[in-house]
């Protein structure tokens, strides 16, 4: 009786792809051979290209699996299927390739305003796209990502990455982290308290306004009155006094 294996279907690769994504999958020769989780990024800084990636088989092995990109057959779930045999290589060597992952970057004030967190590259000529930038550990895990794209930078040099602008608000948030958006909701929120504020206090204002001129005028009318009561008063008294003066009477 002859075996039968369950094949791997036939998936179409992606245009455009994440590298934290690709480390993050499983590298496979077929369904039972396994080499390992990607560790990290293999690439060629100057052009902003990435030629591939490497490998931990295990714990215990200081050896790495070096795969190039176009060594890619599909992907499927959580695992790379890969055709051909790796280069076989060790952490130290690795670790001498230049490599943009992680780099600081500095401002046009020659400032570091944040850390080289990431890439969206694509498949076919493993041209990168752009970066994603953290301002804090890129490690930690929900932190938000702003889009450095390849024009924005001026220079680079292994761990240093310099750019054209000032700071990260002048870039394109990709993803807000909790604590960027409280921030911003409270930004809101006082901002729109200002706004009932400012238009309460011109109502009061106007209020008050209204107030005065109707005080204003009240007490002219009462002014008014006042002395057309005096007049009387005193126009009555004349008269009065006219009354006791006149002999006739």
């Amino acid at each position: 009786m002859l075996c039968q294996f369950k094949s791997v279907p036939k998936l179409k690769l992606p245009k455009e792809y994440l590298l934290s994504d690709l480390l993050r999958h499983n590298v496979k020769a077929n369904i039972s051979l396994s080499f390992g989780v990607g560790e990290n990024v293999w690439m060629h800084p100057p052009v902003h290209r990435i030629l591939g990636w490497f490998s931990r088989p295990s714990n215990l092995n200081l050896n790495r699996n070096v795969w190039r990109l176009n060594q890619i057959s599909q992907i499927v779930d959580n695992d790379i299927y890969v055709k051909g045999e790796p280069a076989i290589s060790d952490l130290a060597t690795l670790n001498r390739f230049p490599n943009l992952l992680y780099a600081n970057l500095v401002s046009s004030k020659g400032t570091k305003i944040g850390t080289i967190a990431d890439f969206v590259f694509e498949f076919k000529t493993g041209n990168i796209k752009y970066y994603l930038v953290s301002r804090s550990n890129p490690k930690l895990p929900g932190s938000s990502r702003w889009r450095l794209n390849i024009q924005n930078i001026v220079d680079q040099q292994p761990g240093l990455v310099f750019c054209s602008f000032q700071n990260l608000d002048e870039l394109t948030i990709i993803k807000s982290s909790f604590k960027n958006q409280f921030f911003k909701s409270g930004k809101k929120f006082f901002n729109k308290f200002d706004d009932i504020k400012n238009v309460a206090a011109n109502k009061l204002e106007d209020w008050l306004e209204e107030d005065e001129d109707d005080l204003y005028y009240s007490n002219k009318q009462y002014s008014n009155e006042d002395k057309n009561i005096s007049s009387d008063n005193i126009n009555l008294r004349s008269s009065n006094s006219k009354k006791e003066d006149d002999p006739w009477i």
